[in-house]
């Protein structure tokens, strides 16, 4: 759990940086969408993999057994598909700013880009806010040793034997319906 914590740790300060990004692109012309754009979607893209990877990883430990274990992983799933939304908006931006090309009627303004990034730019805010707020969670609960203490309890709880249930009757003969 230890190095998971330090991986939640990391997003935040990279989706803060990629947003800073967008917002730095967002101010400018944006007169070469794919060469402006592009690097910037790309990281956003893998993020959200990462991102996605360590969520399933979480998901298949010990973590949802832990104490708020569950509600946390439903937490950082949201904010993967916050950064999977950030990547797809920038990739509209690219789209909207080469629709120039294409369609006569299109416009000729980067205005519509500039608003995709700048949305790409909260929902990275929105998912750096939950990732932060997870992993300070995460590691209050491995620095206290009741908390652990606890969690240890739990996930042994989860582990342990599922309750058997009693049999059930087969139905009586008359109790049978008929369709």
């Amino acid at each position: 759990m230890t190095e998971h914590t330090r991986l939640l740790g990391e997003v935040a300060p990279a989706l803060e940086e990629l947003s800073a990004e967008a917002a730095r692109i967002r101010e400018g012309e944006i007169a070469k969408p794919v060469r402006e754009i592009a690097p910037l979607t790309l990281r956003t893209h893998e993020l959200a993999m990462k991102c996605t990877q360590q969520v399933h990883d979480l998901s298949v430990s010990q973590y949802p057994a832990m104490k708020n274990g569950a509600d946390n992983l439903a937490h950082l799933a949201g904010a993967c598909a916050q950064i999977s939304l950030a990547a797809t908006l920038c990739n509209l931006a690219i789209h909207h700013r080469t629709d120039i090309l294409l369609y006569e009627d299109a416009d000729s303004t980067p205005a519509t880009s500039r608003d995709q990034l700048r949305r790409a730019g909260v929902e990275m805010q929105r998912a750096a806010t939950t990732y932060r707020a997870v992993a300070r969670r995460l590691s209050r609960r491995l620095a206290s040793f009741s908390a652990r203490a606890e969690d240890r309890q739990l996930i042994s709880e989860a582990q342990g034997p599922s309750p058997q249930k009693a049999p059930s009757a087969p139905p009586a003969p008359g109790a049978r319906r008929r369709v």
